[in-house]
């Protein structure tokens, strides 16, 4: 009995969850307008610390809309995340290539601070890119939601960042 005991104790240490195995769970995604934000950040989260305080906007703005949102949080170095779009209509079921910031693409980027004097913003480009995905546009209501991934270099450390199952759901300024 002693010995069953034993390797039962030893089977649990060895393979029993570990709280570095199971990250915090990231909001669900909704399409309530309920002021939402989140992703992983290199598998960690990254949950908007503003409790829906954020600014999220899609304008015509000279004849092109644009759409912009961001979260903030702090992840290993990471302060803020941002997607929007340059002179570029979205609609309800889009997924759009996460590019650059130049007329007519979809981007994201990332702030990154060193220390308090010291902060560096990097966005996707060519070589690091991702997807946002529209998955309700109510204007009515003033709704809007999406899925969203995407790569980008930490200007401080050359390594790439990996935002993956990102999400948001909140209200937009017209």
């Amino acid at each position: 009995m002693k010995k069953l005991l034993l390797v039962l104790f030893t089977a649990f240490t060895l393979f029993g969850c570990d709280k570095d195995d199971n990250p915090q769970s990231l909001p669900p995604a909704t399409q309530t307008g309920a002021g939402t934000f989140a992703c992983y950040v290199n598998g960690k989260p990254f949950i908007d610390t503003r409790n829906g305080y954020f600014n999220c906007f899609y304008q015509l703005v000279d004849g092109g809309y644009y759409f912009g949102i961001g979260g903030g949080d702090n992840v290993n170095q990471l302060s803020s995340i941002i997607l929007g779009t340059y002179n570029k209509t979205i609609s309800e079921g889009e997924t759009l290539e996460l590019i650059e910031q130049t007329l007519g693409n979809a981007w994201a980027g990332s702030r990154f601070i060193l220390n308090n004097n010291s902060s560096e913003f990097s966005s996707t480009n060519i070589i690091n890119s991702g997807q946002l995905t529209i998955t309700k546009l109510d204007f009515l209501n003033n709704i809007v939601s999406g899925t969203f991934w995407f790569d980008v270099k930490n200007p401080y450390t050359g390594e790439t960042v990996e935002i993956r199952e990102g999400r948001f759901d909140t209200i937009f300024t017209q």
